[in-house]
C-alpha cells in the first residue's frame, strides 16, 4: 500500500521541481503514491525564505532542508529506537493516525487481528511515548482523539420537575441496562454550526455499538419521525420491530413525539418501545456519547453540515462500524452486529 510510504530524497527532488512549475499538491501526491496530507507536511518541513533578485522575500521548498530534518529526527532519538529500523511500519502507523484517524490502540489491535507482518513492533505505551517525544515526522498529539479520563465521573441524579410524557428509563429492564440482549438502541442528535439547520440523527445499538446515522434537514420531531419511518421501510416492519426492540432518548424536543416514534409507519401496531432518560443525565446514554466523539473526529463541534451529503454520512457510518474496538478484542461493531443479525434471522 504505497499511500503510507516515507518519502525518499529522490521524491523530495521531484517535489522541488514540481513546485517551481506550479504543480498542485494533489498531482504531486498522485504521482508519488502518497496521501495529499503527506505532501502538505513535506512542503512545510522543507520551507525556507530567501531574497530574490528584486530583494523581495519569497518562500521556497528545499529538498536538502527537508531531508536533513528527516535524518536529524531519526538520529536524535538514538540508535536504540526500534521503529527506526522499520520505515514501512512507521509510515503505516503515521498514515493510520493522520489520515484514517485511528487511535494507537486500535491500530495495533487491528495489525494483530489481521496478521499484518512488519519487521518490528511496539506496544501501545511506546506508541504514545513516541508521539509525545516527536519521533514521528507527520503526527503529534493534536492528531489523536481526546484522551478520556479513566476515573469514572460521579454524577448527581437530577430530580425531574415532572414525569416525562413517555416511559421513564427507570422502567427499562435490567437486561437492557446490562447490554445482555441485542436490539436495544440509544438515539441522539448531533447539531452543526450555530445558526444552521442540518442535523445528524444517530442511533447506537447498545450491545454491539453498531451505528446508524441519518442526515436530517432540521432538528425537529417531524424530521426524526421521517428518518425512522424511512429506516423501517428499508428493513420492513417485522424486521424493524425485532432489531429495534427499544430506543432510549433524552428529553430533547426532537424526541417529543414518543407515540409517533413507537407506532409503526404501516399503521399496524407498535414498532418499538421508547425510554426517556432523566434530565441532564447524558451518561444514561453512554454509548451515544462515546460514538458522538467518534463523529467529532471527522466533523468537529461547530462544523457546518450544510454542504454535507448523505454519501458523506454513509462513509462516516461505515468508518465507525468498521473501527477496531478494544472492548471487543479489536473486532468491529459491524462484525458483531452481523453475527447478531444472523443469530436473530437465520437460527
Amino acid at each position: 500500500m504505497r499511500n503510507y510510504k516515507h518519502l525518499t530524497f529522490t521524491d523530495r527532488l521531484k517535489i522541488e521541481a514540481w513546485e517551481r512549475v506550479g504543480t498542485s499538491p494533489r498531482i504531486m501526491a498522485d504521482e508519488l503514491g502518497v496521501h495529499i496530507s503527506t505532501i502538505y507536511r513535506e512542503l512545510k518541513r522543507g520551507r525556507y525564505e530567501r531574497l530574490n533578485s528584486e530583494l523581495i522575500t519569497i518562500n521556497r521548498y528545499s529538498p536538502d532542508i527537508a531531508e536533513k530534518k528527516y535524518q536529524d529526527n531519526l538520529r536524535a532519538k538514538g540508535p536504540g529506537l526500534k521503529i527506526g529500523n522499520d520505515s514501512e511500519y512507521a509510515a503505516y502507523l503515521e498514515y493510520k493516525v493522520s489520515v484514517e484517524k485511528y487511535a494507537p490502540g486500535a491500530i495495533l489491535g487491528e495489525i494483530k487481528k489481521k496478521g499484518i507482518i512488519f519487521h518490528t513492533s511496539i506496544s501501545k505505551t511506546t506508541f504514545y511515548r513516541y508521539i509525545d517525544d516527536g519521533v514521528f515526522l507527520t503526527i503529534t498529539n493534536k492528531d489523536l482523539p481526546v484522551k478520556r479520563n479513566k476515573d469514572k465521573q460521579k454524577y448527581d441524579r437530577v430530580k425531574p420537575a415532572r414525569a416525562p410524557k413517555g416511559t421513564s428509563i427507570e422502567k427499562r429492564p435490567e437486561e437492557i441496562e446490562a447490554r445482555e440482549t441485542f436490539g436495544n438502541w440509544e438515539m441522539d442528535s448531533v447539531e452543526g454550526k450555530k445558526g444552521t439547520k442540518k442535523t445528524l440523527l444517530v442511533l447506537t445499538e447498545r450491545k454491539t455499538r453498531n451505528e446508524i446515522i441519518r442526515l436530517m434537514k432540521d432538528k425537529t420531531a417531524a424530521s426524526v419521525l421521517k428518518e425512522l419511518d424511512a429506516i423501517e421501510a428499508e428493513m420492513g416492519a417485522e424486521r424493524f420491530a425485532l432489531i429495534f426492540q427499544s430506543i432510549t432518548v433524552d428529553n430533547g424536543s426532537e424526541f417529543s413525539d414518543y407515540e409517533g416514534i413507537e407506532r409503526s409507519s404501516t399503521g399496524e401496531g407498535k414498532r418499538t418501545t421508547l425510554y426517556f432518560c432523566h434530565p441532564y443525565s447524558s451518561y444514561e446514554r453512554g454509548s451515544n456519547e462515546n460514538q458522538n466523539k467518534m463523529i467529532r473526529r471527522h466533523y468537529p463541534k461547530g462544523y457546518d453540515f450544510t454542504a454535507v451529503t448523505p454519501a458523506d454520512i454513509r462513509k462516516l457510518e461505515k468508518w465507525i462500524n468498521d473501527y477496531p474496538r478494544g472492548i471487543f478484542n479489536y473486532y468491529s461493531s459491524s462484525e458483531l452486529y452481523e453475527a447478531c443479525l444472523n443469530s436473530l434471522f437465520v437460527a
